[in-house]
């Protein structure tokens, strides 16, 4: 596990962007922000201090299985990230996570968990896509995954080219998912 942020560091930080801002740090609207905005990037950026090994062991509840190797698919799972890039916003995103079981099935909950905990950092919604699939393949042990991701970004729909309603889509595509075209169709289907 990665250390804890350090919120005195993270306040500070803040009291002097809210300076540079052109504002006053002390006024009574912005007296607790620092504090606030450093208890809020705590829980946003959990994911921060965690490798995405560290993920899959935290989150590998899986139940025997041996029959089992149809399509397992959980579709949209609402998460929220933030750009590396402006620290802006990642938002409407969903996740459609889908494997084949190798023997073992998660709990349905720890693939949303995993999805929460990987946006929870500074990220490209393309990583997203690929840590969920490391992960997924950790936990389940098998190669066969897919994972596909939507959202809209605030640095494309709030500042910049200022255009509301664009939404990004990216996918992780492993194993036979990557193979078969009829199976890759059948999430696809699935998902519409």
């Amino acid at each position: 596990m990665k250390k804890e942020f350090n919120h005195e560091k993270i306040k500070e930080a803040i009291r002097t962007i809210l300076t540079e801002l052109g504002d006053d740090p002390d006024r009574e609207g912005l007296r607790e922000t620092p504090d606030r905005v450093a208890r809020m990037y705590d829980e946003v950026f959990e994911g921060m201090r965690y490798t995405n090994d560290e993920i899959a062991e935290m989150f590998n509840k899986c139940f025997e299985a041996e029959k089992s190797r149809d399509l397992v698919l959980v579709k949209d799972i609402e998460v929220f990230s933030y750009c590396e890039h402006h620290l802006a916003l990642m938002y409407n995103m969903k996740c459609h996570v889908g494997y084949i079981p190798n023997g073992k099935v998660i709990g349905l909950s720890k693939i949303a968990r995993i999805c929460d905990m990987v946006s929870k950092r500074l990220q490209l919604q393309e990583r997203i896509c690929s840590d969920i699939a490391e992960i997924m393949q950790k936990v389940c042990g098998t190669e066969d995954v897919i994972v596909i991701v939507e959202g809209e970004h605030s640095c494309m729909t709030a500042r910049g080219i200022k255009k509301s309603g664009a939404k990004t889509r990216t996918s992780a595509i492993r194993g036979l998912f990557d193979t078969d075209y009829e199976l890759r169709n059948e999430v696809y289907n699935l998902l519409k």
